[in-house]
């Protein structure tokens, strides 16, 4: 684990807390093997002054729904440090009452909603606090004898905490564990299935100790676990694409639109296809160790418990999955309890790879990274003498945590064509670029292809340019199929790609200009249906837009060429 501390950089931040505690909550967050996608969470605890003229301790503590690494001093509620300390007294607190009593508390009611352990940052007595789910101390508490590995790393510098459910019963929890300790003694706190804690009341040591501890997990796993990388290499992408025949791609297409079935709305699915998504589909036990729960209980939200299982029979395996997701909740429900889609978001493709589904592009980049550390850490632990997640119980009852279906709820209505995959030919101006941008606001990820080189100067998030000659069918297939394997099928279809020459009068007309016209304006339409209907017909309500011409019905004199291969 690196240390990113920089003594220059923190200079100008010497006399303002909060600015130092974005600064060190951002070099956690942009170490992905500490925190990912909104995991974790930091606070600093300083005095301000109120509207009275008040000296009055508040507890700067992370708002729900930002991320580590790239958290503004905005992202910070600030509460009232007495009333934290007040709740963590109180003999119960549900969630909805601690979520409002904290809300009271602030003192800035426009700041986000503080995080659901601002009660467990507030007791703990250091000016600052850090909060990680660092992937190699998760990793080693879900094995066998877990606890006692994280005593022999640790020995008495750390608090072990048994895992609790977060929020009030974990921060109640650990005040009666720790009324009657010296909290100077410890460097850290460790909760098990869960995370770590730093603290200190200098904001470097806080910092490096985060660093140190972690890096004596990984250092322990180094030693004790042989044949798994330390790291997943990033940015070394091996070319599988000779091994991932076209009949797998429409396997894709297929799977694809039986999880959207399931979800009840459309989904994107990536194939994950680098060396170690092929390793782990290939490992001999891969049925069983891919279902016994994620790598932390918070990951549940984005991944679901269980990856899906597929084989061969594709119908069988996601009804399989349906099935038993229908069972679990069963398990476990109250009664009162509405169960969510039973659609899953990661799968296991048998020998072929991993895939990730989701509504969006941030969503399924979201799940890869989550299934990329969470296939590390499975190897790991079977190294250690096996993978051991957390109960389902426990993993169910944050799935259906009141506060975490929360934070779901706030994405407001999807857009009309979210998770759909667009296809528009002539797409780097004119006609082609207005469909590529009108798609894309209505939710759909669009692949513009032109053999203008403009069109990969796309900027927006969930639009590809690809260059392509449209009138040679290789790379037509070509682009086709890397559109499948990133996204998982074509739903529309926008033939689009034209050329308009020169005028000319038939009797004097070069050949050349009839045949590009007819290569370009005719043939490489045929040539793009004829590689697209394959992966259409699986499409989610599958749809071709071919763009005609006003020159059709009312031609003008010497485009010959151009009207006769439009109409």
């Amino acid at each position: 684990m690196k240390n990113l501390w920089n003594d220059k950089e923190t200079r100008r931040f010497r006399n303002d807390p909060l600015a130092l505690r974005v600064y060190t909550s951002r070099l956690l967050g942009r170490e992905p093997d500490l925190v990912l996608h909104g995991g974790g969470n930091t606070s600093v605890k300083t005095t301000i002054t109120n509207i009275f003229g008040d000296p009055e301790e508040v507890l700067y503590v992370k708002g729900s729904g930002w991320d580590l690494a790239t958290i503004e001093a905005t992202g910070f509620a600030p509460v009232k440090l007495d009333a934290l300390k007040r709740m963590a007294q109180l003999k119960n607190l549900t969630d909805e009452e601690m979520v409002k009593a904290q809300r009271a508390a602030m003192t800035d009611p426009n700041a986000p909603t503080p995080s659901v352990e601002a009660i467990l940052h507030a007791i703990i007595p250091f000016k600052f606090v850090d909060h990680t789910h660092a992937d190699a101390v998760v990793t080693i508490t879900n094995t066998p004898h877990g606890e006692k590995r994280i005593r022999a790393i640790y020995s008495d510098r750390v608090i072990i905490v048994p895992y609790v459910m977060p929020g009030f019963i974990l921060a109640k929890t650990i005040y009666e564990m720790t009324k009657n300790i010296h909290w100077q003694k410890y460097e850290g706190m460790i909760l098990l299935h869960h995370g770590i804690f730093t603290f200190h009341d200098h904001a470097k040591v806080s910092y490096e100790r985060m660093i140190n501890l972690v890096s004596r997990a990984e250092n322990y796993l180094k030693k004790s676990v042989k044949g798994v990388p330390h790291k997943i290499p990033v940015g070394k992408v091996r070319n599988f694409y000779a091994k991932i025949v076209p009949d797998n791609l429409i396997e894709l297409t297929r799977l694809r639109r039986a999880v959207s079935k399931i979800k009840g709305t459309a989904v994107l699915a990536k194939l994950m296809i680098e060396p170690e998504h092929i390793h782990f589909s290939n490992l001999p036990n891969v049925n069983t160790i891919a279902t016994r729960g994620p790598l932390t209980p918070d990951h549940v939200i984005r991944t679901k418990r269980l990856a899906m299982i597929v084989d061969k029979n594709f119908a069988s395996d996601v009804e399989q999955f349906v099935q038993a997701y229908r069972k679990y909740f069963k398990r476990h429900s109250n009664g009162q309890l509405t169960s969510l889609d039973p659609a899953p978001r990661w799968a296991v493709w048998k020998g072929k790879g991993l895939i990730s589904f989701g509504s969006s592009i941030k969503d399924i980049k979201i799940v890869g990274d989550i299934v990329d550390h969470t296939i590390r850490a499975i190897q790991w632990a079977e190294r250690l003498g096996g993978w051991r997640a957390l109960p389902e119980k426990e993993i169910f009852a944050v799935e259906y945590w009141t506060l975490e279906q929360a934070k779901l709820k706030k994405g407001g209505k999807a857009p009309t064509l979210q998770g759909k995959v667009a296809l528009v030919t002539g797409a780097a101006s004119g006609i082609g670029r207005a469909c590529v941008e009108a798609l894309h606001r209505e939710g759909a990820v669009v692949i513009g292809l032109d053999i203008n080189k403009k069109v990969v100067e796309f900027k927006q998030d969930g639009i590809v340019g690809i260059v392509c000659d449209v009138t040679r069918g290789s790379e037509i297939k070509k682009a086709i199929e890397t559109t499948v394997r990133h996204f998982g099928g074509i739903d529309i279809l926008v033939s689009n790609a034209g050329t308009f020459p020169a005028s000319e009068d038939i009797a004097d007309m070069k050949p050349e200009t009839w045949q590009k016209s007819l290569d370009i304006n005719l043939t490489s339409h045929q040539l793009l249906l004829k590689e697209n209907i394959p992966y259409l017909s699986f499409g989610i309500d599958p749809a071709v837009v071919i763009i005609g011409s006003k020159n059709v019905p009312a031609p003008g004199p010497g485009v010959a060429a151009y009207s006769v291969a439009k109409a």
